[in-house]
Parts: C-alpha cells; sequence; structure tokens
C-alpha cells in the first residue's frame, strides 16, 4: 500500500543539511547574546561600584588628614592661678599666644586671628598645666588643629580668587594663616583623633572613637544573645522536633521574619525594650537586644543548612555503634556543621554591623561626646553616627562622613573575609 502524497513525512534534516546549520548558528547567536548580556550587567555592576568607592575615597581622603598649627604659649601667672591652674583663663592664655605670634596685628583682629586654632587649644594648655603646674611663668609649645575653615582653605577647598564677600574668610584671614605657613608652623599629619575622639560639634575635633566602641557593645550583646539561641532553635526543629503542624508553622514564621525590614525590629524594640521595660535610650545594650531578634532568623537557617549538609551516613554509622539521639548530634553533627553555622553567624553579625533603622528608632543617635565605658551608657554607632555627620551643614563633616563610611565599610570586608576563610579552611566537602 503506496502512501498518499499528504501524508508523506518531511525528511528529517541531516548534519550537513542548511536547514541545521540555519537552527545551529541562531542558537550561537542567541548564547552569544545572552553571554554579552551577563558581561554587560557585571561590568555595570562593577562601574556603579567603582563609582561608588571612588566618590567615597575621593570625598573621604581629606578627613584622614588634619591640618595643625604649632604655637609658642605664654602662660603668665595673671591667667592661670597657681593654686587652683585647672579653672585658669586658658582662652586669655590662647589670645596671648596669637598677640605674640602677630605682634603688629591691631588689637581689633585679634578675635578673627584667634579662630585660626581650635577650640581644643585652651584644653590642650590646660591638661599640660594642670599635669605639671611648673609651667606656670613659662612658655610652651604646643601643636593643635586649626578651625575647620581654615582646614579646608590649606586642603584646596576655599577658592581664594573669588569674592571676599562669598567666602567665609576675608583677604586679611588669608593672609594670616599664610604667614604661619610661611614661617613653618602648618603642618598636616595623619588624622589620628579620627579614630581616638568621640563626636563634637566642631568639625576638625570629631571622631569616631565613640561609635566603634559602640557599634562593639552592640554587636557583643547581639553575639550573646543570637548565637546560642540560634543554635539551640536551629537544632531542635532540624534534629529533634517531630514534623507536625506547629513545626512547619515555626518554620514559615522564621523564613518570613528573615524577610522583615529592619525598622520593624527597631519599632519592636522602642514598643518593648523602652516603652514596656524602661530600658536606658541610646544604650548599646539595648541597641544590641535589638539586633539580636534581627539576626536570630538569619542564623537559624543559616544554622539548619549546615546541619542539613551533613551525610546522613554520619548519623547512621553513630547510631549504629549505640550513640543516642543526642550524642549523635553534640558529638558528631554539630562539629562538623560548625563551619558553616560560624559563617552564618559572621555574616548575619556583619548585617547587624552596617543597620542604621533599628537604632535610630531606640535613639543610638543622641549627639554624645564621650565613649562608652559600659554597654549601658549612651552612645552611637557607626551607621548612626553617619546618618548624624551627613545631616551636618559644616563642610568638614561631609569628608568625615565619607571616612566613616569607608571605616564602617572596612570592618564588613574584614567580617566577610573571616568568614569566607572559616569556610574555606573548616568546610569538609562529601
Amino acid at each position: 500500500m503506496t502512501d498518499l502524497p499528504h501524508q508523506r513525512s518531511k525528511p528529517a534534516p541531516t548534519w550537513s543539511s542548511d536547514e541545521f546549520k540555519g537552527r545551529l548558528a541562531r542558537r550561537h547567536r542567541k548564547e552569544a547574546g545572552l553571554k554579552f548580556l551577563g558581561l554587560a550587567a557585571i561590568m555595570l555592576a562593577f562601574l556603579m561600584l567603582g563609582i561608588l568607592l571612588w566618590t567615597l575615597i575621593s570625598g573621604g581622603a581629606q578627613a584622614f588628614r588634619q591640618t595643625h598649627v604649632t604655637l609658642d604659649v605664654p602662660v603668665s601667672a595673671q591667667m592661670v592661678d597657681a593654686a587652683d591652674p585647672a579653672k585658669g583663663n586658658y582662652r586669655g592664655v590662647i589670645a596671648e599666644a596669637m598677640q605674640a605670634t602677630f605682634p603688629d596685628a591691631p588689637q581689633e583682629r585679634m578675635r578673627g586671628l584667634s579662630s585660626i586654632v581650635s577650640n581644643a587649644a585652651q584644653f590642650v594648655v590646660r591638661d599640660r598645666v594642670v599635669e605639671d603646674p611648673s609651667l606656670i611663668g613659662e612658655t610652651i609649645q604646643i601643636r593643635v588643629p586649626v578651625s575647620d575653615v581654615y582646614d579646608q582653605l590649606n586642603k584646596g577647598n576655599v577658592d581664594e580668587l573669588s569674592d571676599e564677600s562669598t567666602r567665609r574668610l576675608s583677604d586679611a584671614d588669608i593672609a594670616a594663616f599664610r604667614q604661619l605657613e610661611a614661617e613653618r608652623r602648618i603642618s598636616l599629619p595623619f588624622n589620628w583623633a579620627l579614630f581616638t575622639q568621640a563626636d563634637s560639634r566642631f568639625p576638625e575635633l570629631a571622631g569616631l572613637k565613640g561609635a566603634i566602641i559602640g557599634s562593639f557593645y552592640a554587636l557583643l550583646v547581639c553575639f550573646l544573645i543570637s548565637f546560642p539561641l540560634g543554635i539551640g532553635a536551629a537544632i531542635y526543629l532540624e534534629e529533634f522536633a517531630p514534623k507536625s503542624r506547629l513545626s512547619d508553622i515555626i518554620e514559615v514564621n522564621i523564613n518570613n521574619l528573615a524577610a522583615v525590614p529592619s525598622v520593624v525590629f527597631g519599632l519592636l524594640g522602642l514598643a518593648v525594650f523602652l516603652n514596656w521595660f524602661g530600658m536606658q535610650r541610646s544604650a548599646p545594650f539595648v541597641g544590641g537586644l535589638v539586633l539580636a531578634l534581627m539576626t536570630l532568623p538569619t542564623i537559624i537557617i543559616a544554622t539548619r543548612a549546615a546541619l542539613k549538609a551533613v551525610p546522613p551516613s554520619i548519623r547512621e554509622a553513630a547510631l549504629g555503634v549505640g550513640a543516642s539521639k543526642q550524642q549523635v548530634v553534640f558529638g558528631h553533627v554539630l562539629p562538623l556543621a560548625m563551619p558553616g553555622i560560624l559563617t552564618g553567624t559572621i555574616i548575619g553579625l556583619a548585617q547587624a554591623l552596617g543597620e542604621t533603622a533599628p537604632l535610630l528608632l531606640i535613639g543610638m543617635n543622641a549627639f554624645v561626646t564621650s565613649a562608652p565605658a559600659t554597654p549601658f551608657d549612651a552612645s552611637t554607632a557607626l551607621p548612626t553616627q553617619i546618618f548624624i555627620w551627613a545631616d551636618s551643614p559644616e563642610r568638614g563633616f561631609v569628608a568625615r562622613t565619607s571616612a566613616a563610611i569607608l571605616v564602617l565599610l572596612g570592618f564588613l570586608v574584614l567580617m566577610n573575609a573571616l568568614a569566607i576563610y572559616l569556610r574555606s579552611k573548616f568546610e569538609r566537602r562529601w
């Protein structure tokens, strides 16, 4: 029986047919297009990252150096009483030093000339005299930061050629500063005060010490609470909890909590820890509690994933030699899962370090001029300190904001690098 013409099937294309070559060419074009889109996305991401880093580095580099001026300060007995040197007129001492530095300047210029040095100058002199009262009547040499506007002048951020009415410094002010430069009294050393001093209303004196210590205390409290609770909850849910509707509901809620915005945890901390329990506002201890609530779901999920990654044969072998369920989990499974647990914990803590919204809601954006001595003292944190400085109008705080962001990014990179190191060193592949 012969096939009808309309029933005859079209012959299959061979490897060398034009139809097959056309299909192969289209497939290659689509693959090349997909590769191009992927490379373009990666290049765009690197470009945006490069722009971000360049903006931060170029803006924050100036904050890592601070202009200082060296002065010869006569500590006269008329200004400082030897019986109680702590209560001397040290502002007047600095004024006399400026008068000695600019002997030809008229008296009405003294107030403007005294503004060259930072407000910290009088306290530097006071501390030295209190430490050694024999300096009264002598002339001492000090090196102190200049005020912010002169620091900006030295760093090239003041246009000297612009109209005098449009800038904060007059031509006479600039001439006085250039005179100090000519006398080699001006220097630009590394700004260690950025790390050794707390916040200040004066940009040239503001530092990150209080914020760094506050973040450390908050992360310490967060770790001490979230790490044991997270591991304990994960072990129970993964190894001991019976599979039931209740355990399924708990698992779903844990996964949902990991996606809840951090501001919600801040509202929870405000309502519970501050309003109900009456805990101190702005304390790193409260901040650590809020961050612990936020980090717990991440640690639980990471711990459960690490426990699941341990092969069932480990459990079966331990049970086969007579070990109890508890001995299997804590003697065999948990040690093998610990690298993954530590990695997830460090990543969760790194995420908590960069959170701002929950700390703002519990008041850790207060103006605090001293570093906290305990987790219960008022303090700021690195993210909230960045928020405070970014909202300040002074030009010096702009550079310090970028510098604080670089410091925060440095800590985040170190924590993530530590997580990668622990994972690569202790992780076992099955």
